[in-house]
């Protein structure tokens, strides 16, 4: 279409033209470019796009008013006005002049909820835990316009009754999407209810002190109470505790306790101290002797079921006692988490007795090693009725102990080992061969067992031979008979003295082989 802008003072033909109540802005006649008539603070801001729109820069709040576009197109003139906004989002949101406390069903106004420098005036909303609150017809909202900058503050209180539920609560207020930051509040309400509980570390049993605890559900919670213990009053100011020290059985009952200002305000509960008593017999340090007997017994009372009834059935059986059973015995009784431990030392003495003795060649040949064991409790001491060397004595276990003693002996001995303690003694013999005439007739020999053995089959050899040498002497004695002459009147004792002369032979012959058979 063709055009031409004029100034509204002036008509022609084919124009367009715009203007304010500040004055003319700028005119575009066809096939021309625009002109900048303004001579005002738009001067330098305004301009026209090529589709006849007029651009404004550096709009500011003054700039919101109405804007004509005139057209001009032969004789017809047309006007169109345009009203330009100027939309700014406020720069904070802010909580102030908070309530100091919010009682339970009392209207209590929140705070001022406060908002700046909006165009146009922003419109505020209160929240709870993110949820929008509606006010009770009892909160105001108060808008105020910056008269340099034409922006505005805007301001909202809240009226708001609480509940007891909004203990924990987050306030907030927002504008457009702008929000401030969380507040809460503590909330009042009078008690409605209190409980009493017992404090107290394991089970209640007699000795152990017991802490009561009366607990309200008010806010502020009471600081002074009343405790009923066992029928007396007892007051606590400052505290919802009381501590009753070093119960008994006799503790247990009804306790109770109440708000001071409010009597009928109370809760009870009945208390059960527990109790388990035990006795056991004998106790402490037993001294018994060997052999001996011992009967235990346990005895029980106890404010509840004991676990096993309290009994002996798994205890130890002393019928007869030995010294392996020496040593410290302990009882356990439970009721629940209740324990009771009772002990007993048992010392079982007696005369000491050997058990063994024995004899052995040390490894090398060159020794002999006796071993000499015993029981008895005390521990006994261990004598031997010859001198060695490397005395080893083993550790004293179960009422047992073992010496061994390591000799050379040069000659055959008899050797006695001797223990003893503080209620007697006890020996034994052991018969011990001289070192060197083993070592002369067998070097083989490693033990006396062994020797023992070679001896016994030199003596059966020894015998064999001797009947042997006895029948050859015989057989010999028989042949001369019958060689020899009959002479008529002839002595005999020509053969008497040879027949002496023969069993001496066969005497000393014996012996020999008697010798060689000794150990």
């Amino acid at each position: 279409v063709n055009m031409t802008v004029f100034y509204w003072v002036h008509v022609l033909f084919n124009g367009f033209y715009t203007k304010t109540d500040d004055g003319d802005l700028l005119t575009q006649l066809k096939d021309q470019d625009a002109s900048v008539i303004a001579t005002d603070k738009y001067k330098d801001r305004v301009s026209m796009a090529e589709n006849s729109s007029l651009l404004i820069a550096a709009a500011t709040l003054k700039d919101e008013k109405t804007f004509t576009c005139m057209v001009v197109a032969g004789a017809d003139i047309s006007e169109y006005p345009v009203k330009l906004l100027i939309h700014k989002a406020p720069t904070g949101v802010e909580i102030t002049a908070l309530a100091t406390e919010l009682e339970i069903g009392k209207p209590t106004q929140l705070g001022q909820c406060r908002t700046s420098d909006a165009n146009p005036a922003a419109s505020i909303t209160w929240f709870k835990n993110k949820k929008p609150l509606v006010a009770d017809g009892k909160g105001t909202s108060n808008v105020k316009v910056d008269e340099a900058t034409g922006l505005t503050t805007t301001s909202s209180t809240l009226q708001y009754t609480a509940e007891k539920g909004d203990t924990a609560a987050l306030f907030t207020c927002g504008a457009l999407n702008t929000l401030s930051s969380p507040v809460s509040f503590t909330v009042t309400y009078p008690t409605e209810r209190i409980s009493l509980h017992v404090i107290s570390k394991g089970p209640l049993m007699e000795g152990a002190n017991m802490t009561l605890k009366c607990k309200a559900d008010g806010n502020p919670p009471p600081t002074s109470f009343n405790f009923h213990i066992l029928g007396k009053v007892v007051k606590v100011e400052n505290s919802d505790s009381y501590t009753v020290t070093d119960v008994t059985r006799e503790s247990t009952g009804e306790y109770k306790c109440s708000i001071i200002d409010n009597a009928k305000m109370e809760d009870s509960k009945n208390i059960t101290i527990n109790y388990l008593d035990m006795s056991l017999s004998p106790s402490g340090k037993v001294m018994k002797s060997f052999g001996e007997g011992l009967a235990l017994t346990l005895q029980t009372h106890a404010s509840g079921e004991l676990k096993d009834n309290g009994k002996l059935d798994s205890s130890p059986k002393f019928d007869k006692l030995t010294y392996s059973d020496s040593g410290k015995y302990e009882v356990v009784v439970t009721m629940g988490a209740l324990i009771k431990k009772d002990s007993f030392e048992l010392v079982v003495e007696g005369v000491p007795v050997i058990r063994r003795v024995a004899k052995r060649r040390s490894e090398d040949g060159q020794h002999k090693v006796l071993t000499c064991e015993a029981e008895g409790s005390p521990k006994p001491t261990v004598a031997w009725s010859v001198n060695g060397t490397s005395a080893d004595e083993s550790p004293y276990v179960n009422g047992k102990i073992t010496h061994k003693l390591t000799i050379v002996p040069t000659v055959n001995l008899t050797v006695v080992c001797t223990v003893s303690n503080e209620h007697g003694q006890d020996t034994r013999t052991i018969n011990v061969s001289t070192l060197f005439e083993e070592v002369r007739m067998d070097k083989q020999d490693s033990s006396d067992e062994g020797d023992t053995t070679k001896l016994v089959v030199g003596v059966i050899v020894g015998l064999l031979l001797a009947t042997v040498v006895v029948g050859l002497a015989y057989w010999l004695y028989m042949k001369k008979s019958k060689q020899g002459s009959w002479k008529t009147g002839e002595k005999e004792d020509g053969s008497t003295e040879e027949s002496k002369k023969l069993e001496e032979k066969i005497e000393e012959k014996l012996e020999e082989n008697s010798q060689k058979v000794e150990v």
